[in-house]
């Protein structure tokens, strides 16, 4: 550590002058001059600081001033042979000021400290204290606003910057690298956007940054190199690329926090040398590779949860290592619906339910059993309990400096308030608690979650100003933000359910809970913060399991007589109930019956004579599509609606699972620019999707010129709206919805057109669940040749980049008025992707414009639809950027050229040597659909024959 010693004013001697200013004030040595004390009088009101007593000399320590450290204004007595005074220093800390910052601030010629810290002041940091000589200046726990004044840059002197949870906005101004004897740079769940200024390197003194919870476009990792830190915090700041190499050579470092970030790549080798750092937390991105050997060995705390690691040869199990928690990394443990370690890797018993009393002890209370939850569970912990669930913790209390951190703890003094028991445990965490439940049944769920603030008061002593703020979310989507237990349950001391419904797909639920670096960090003591959870309350299906399940075990942990009986029943009826299903049904409706049973689809089941009177008994004269799966058939139900009618040949290749799979990801969907589903119909041998009627068929034939029957013409503006909108879609399926889905086969025959050519993504047959944002999926290659990325196409590794990929192939063909897979340059020869490319090189992008458009065109517009194609088709597929961060460059509330870099794409040469198509992929073993176009296109182009959807069994 650095020595406390500073040149410019220790704060030690500071507190010793102020000592002799007070005593020498009452023999009328020293005063402060009057100008100081009217502006210390405005500098009170405007911070709503109404107790300060001015009868009396501010720097005399009498009469209300200087009752506590919380609440003092500092001199120095030593001006003028100990006859004049000057304020150095005001602290007024925990007061629940309600004012604003003081400008007046700047008038004190010799002010070095400003301590604000929980309160409730407003408004935005003056500018003018840019000019001031200020040494430290705290500002944390408040509701401060607006962007950070770049003049603050010019306080040469600043060694301490504590801005943490306020509610700023921009980004952090580029002058704060001139702070060059800063050393503590704090600035976590502020509200700021990023990225982190690129020149943050100079601030050469710096042992401290902590930084989280940036908002805005994805950037590259901050350049840090040079500097010596100990604590090193970058929490969910939207940083994309590598790990630099740099951070090995961090000698001092003692906390590495850089998780919820978008990471990706290796652990680099140096990073050995970081065996002796305390804590390690590269939670949530979308790293890879092995652990590597010195982290499994450590003797501290490594977190990798979330992530794609794999575990190293040396490692005799799949089990977690002692010290580094490899939870949520899906290459360790692939297993269907479980979790690793599991005991019962296969899950031969299914699970309906279970309670969990968060932080305590086994509790019946009658009716329920919830199982009990006392496990450490630490910085890096993941633990697996007897039953059906496990939990997963990341993060240690920073600045807690006891010998031991504490993450579960106990109330006594609930039982005596008369509330429930419950209230007495709880499990808290530092950054990030998640319990997983696994071997589920799938079907609909309540989970009801309780809280219950036990670790503030609701008395007059500060223990009452403690603040938590955190967020939950469930099955990765945020259901609570800025969640304060406190203020919802009406006070300290009094629990709340929150009660939520959410689907289980594939056996596992997940309730996670994180801190954004919110709230107060230090009330009762330090390190009092993050997420709080009293117990899982319930998780309850919303239908009868098919199986016995924990919840229907009686408190002794075995079935009691009533109930087996009652299953008994159970089975038989069911039982009965299949029996006459295979006396009116086919097999085959049975088995998708099963397949769609329990998921309770927001959907319309139509019979078929609904369907038959709709379409004119099928008549061919309504046949508005015609693919390998089946026919598309336009119909008009009774109330008038128009739909479109799906029907799926019995000699499809499509199969059951394309089927279901696309009833249950588009019933859960609902947005302006995804074709609306009616409902399904199952029933003998018919298999049939009811979709709205789109009037302008597809993108495909609207835009190419192949198609002779269309008759739409296309103009600029048009075009430009169709491209927002299909990007507004894509970020819907990927950060939005309830459900984060990968389409795959994004294209431009599956973007369909309604009356007003609105744009509408269709066809979710071979839609991928993403149930974590930094996980890729390993699965069967499918797609479309022409739009699929690269990495998926030669290596199965499938994100929502991929779809980013695949909406910059579209927005090329918008743009160009030609296909991808039927366009080739007459030069030589080349795909459009390809020729975009050699244009790009030749500097000739505006060649690339549809002819047909003329000149009629807005060019910032073209400029800007160019700059995304490039940055969308660039073959890594890290630097791609989100499909939200393409809707708000689209939009023009972003700028493209923020993200561009100077390698955007690799040289055309290079480009050019990678198989796109690998048709290897498709050999003779391989199982191959194909996923049908709601609106097929029928032409005898040779090139629409290349166009063909895929699908092939890949090994990782």
């Amino acid at each position: 550590m650095k020595p406390s010693y500073s040149p410019y004013f220790p704060f030690a001697a500071a507190f010793a002058i102020a000592f002799t200013c007070f005593s020498t004030f009452g023999h009328g040595a020293a005063t402060l001059p009057a100008a100081e004390v009217k502006t210390l009088d405005r500098i009170g009101d405007s911070l709503g600081k109404i107790d300060w007593n001015f009868s009396v000399d501010p720097c005399s320590g009498r009469s209300g001033w200087n009752k506590s450290t919380d609440d003092q204004v500092v001199c120095d007595c030593t001006f003028a042979n100990h006859t004049v005074c000057h304020v150095t220093s005001i602290r007024v800390r925990s007061q629940s000021l309600p004012g604003v910052l003081p400008p007046e601030l700047a008038d004190l010629p010799f002010i070095q400290e400003i301590d604000l810290c929980r309160n409730y002041l407003n408004g935005t940091i003056p500018a003018e204290w840019g000019s001031t000589k200020l040494v430290k200046m705290v500002l944390e726990f408040n509701l401060l606003s607006g962007s950070l004044p770049p003049e603050l840059g010019r306080l040469s002197r600043l060694q301490r910057m504590l801005l943490t949870s306020n509610n700023f906005s921009g980004e952090i101004p580029a002058t704060f690298a001139k702070l060059m004897m800063l050393e503590q740079l704090f600035l976590q769940g502020s509200g700021l956007a990023g990225p982190i200024p690129s020149n943050i390197s100079h601030l050469s003194n710096l042992t401290d940054l902590r930084i989280t919870d940036l908002d805005g476009l994805e950037g590259a990792f901050p350049s840090l190199k040079g500097l010596n830190l100990e604590i090193l915090i970058l929490r969910s700041c939207n940083i994309g690329g590598g790990l630099p190499a740099y951070l090995g050579r961090m000698s001092n470092l003692e906390v590495l926090d850089l998780s919820f970030n978008k990471l990706t790549g290796m652990i680099p080798e140096n990073f050995s040398s970081l065996s002796s750092t305390k804590y390690i937390y590269l939670t949530g991105n979308s790293l890879s590779g092995t652990v590597p050997d010195w982290m499994q060995n450590s003797k501290n705390k490594v977190d990798l949860s979330y992530n794609n690691f794999v575990l190293g040869n040396s490692t005799t199990s799949t089990c977690q290592p002692l010290r580094v928690n490899i939870f949520g990394n899906p290459l360790v443990s692939n297993t269907f619906g479980t979790t690793p370690c599991s005991r019962n890797a296969d899950c031969p018993n299914k699970f309906g339910s279970f309670h969990i009393n968060s932080g305590g002890n086994a509790y019946n209370n009658g009716n329920i059993t919830y199982e009990g939850d006392m496990e450490i569970a630490g910085p890096s912990s993941y633990y697996l309990s007897p039953t059906n669930w496990a939990l997963s913790n990341t993060g240690h209390f920073l600045d807690n400096h006891s010998l031991s951190n504490i993450y579960t703890i106990t109330d006594q003094s609930a039982l005596s308030r008369g509330t429930s028991r419950l209230d007495m445990d709880a499990r808290i965490s530092a950054i990030s608690l998640t319990y997983y439940g696994f071997c589920l049944e799938n079907g609909n769920y309540t989970i009801d979650l309780y809280f219950a603030e036990t670790m503030f008061t609701s008395d007059n002593t500060y223990r009452s100003l403690g603040k938590r703020v955190f967020d939950v979310y469930i099955q990765g989507k945020l259901e609570l933000k800025d969640f304060n237990i406190a203020a919802e349950a009406g006070g300290n001391g009094k629990g709340i359910v929150k009660t939520f419904a959410r689907s289980v797909l594939n056996g596992t639920l997940e309730i996670r809970f994180q801190w954004a670096g919110k709230g107060t960090t230090a009330i009762p003591s330090k390190g009092v913060y993050g997420p709080l959870i009293s117990a899982i309350s319930a998780v309850n299906p919303n239908y009868l399991p098919p199986k016995a399940t924990i919840a229907y075990r009686s408190s002794t942990g075995r079935f009691s007589t009533g109930v087996i009986v009652g299953i008994v029943i159970a089975v038989l009826a069911v039982l009965l109930l299949l029996a006459l299903l295979w006396w009116k049904f086919c097999m085959q409706q049975i088995r998708m019956g099963d397949e769609l049973k329990g998921l309770d689809l927001q959907t319309n089941s139509f019979t078929l004579r609904q369907i038959k009177a709709a379409t004119n008994n099928f008549d061919p004269a309504n046949k508005i599509g015609e693919g390998g799966f089946g026919s598309v058939f336009k119909g008009h139900l009774a109330d008038g609606t128009i739909i479109a009618v799906k029907q799926l040949s019995s000699k499809s290749k499509q199969g059951n699972r394309e089927f279901v799979n696309e009833i249950g990801m588009i019933s859960a969907l609902q947005h302006p620019h995804l074709v609306k589903l009616h409902g399904c119909c199952i029933e003998g041998n018919q298999l049939l999707v009811i979709y709205e009627y789109m009037a302008n068929n597809s993108l495909a034939r609207a835009l190419f010129a192949d198609f002779e029957d269309s008759k739409l013409e296309l103009d600029w503006p048009t075009r430009y709206k169709i491209c927002i909108g299909i990007a507004r879609g894509l970020a819907y399926l990927h950060e939005e919805s309830v459900l984060k889905i990968v389409h795959r086969d994004i294209k431009a025959t599956n973007v369909l057109l309604d009356a007003d050519l609105t744009p509408k993504i269709s066809d979710f047959g071979l839609a991928r669940l993403r149930e974590d944002e930094n996980t890729h999926i390993n699965t069967r290659i499918a797609g479309t040749f022409g739009y699929m990325a690269p990495e998926y196409a030669m290596r199965g590794y499938l994100t929502e980049k991929a779809d980013v990929y695949s909406f910059g192939i579209v927005a090329l063909e918008i743009l160009s008025g030609k296909s991808n897979t039927c366009h080739k340059a007459k030069d030589d020869g080349t795909y459009l992707h390809d020729w975009a490319l050699i244009l790009k090189e030749k500097g000739q992008l505006m060649d690339l414009i549809d002819p047909r458009l003329g000149g009629d065109f807005n060019k910032d517009e073209v400029m800007t639809m160019i700059e995304i194609i490039l940055l969308c088709t660039v073959a890594s597929p890290a630097e791609r950027p989100a499909m939200s961060s393409v809707v708000t460059i689209l939009e023009g509330k972003s700028n493209a050229v923020d993200l561009v870099k100077s390698d955007t794409s690799l040289p055309t040469s290079e480009l050019r040597s990678v198989n796109l198509y690998p048709v290897s992929h498709q050999d003779e073993s391989s199982t191959s659909a194909s996923m049908p176009d709601l609106y097929p296109v029928n032409t005898d182009s040779d090139c629409w024959q290349i166009e063909s959807t895929f699908e092939s069994e890949v090994s990782h």
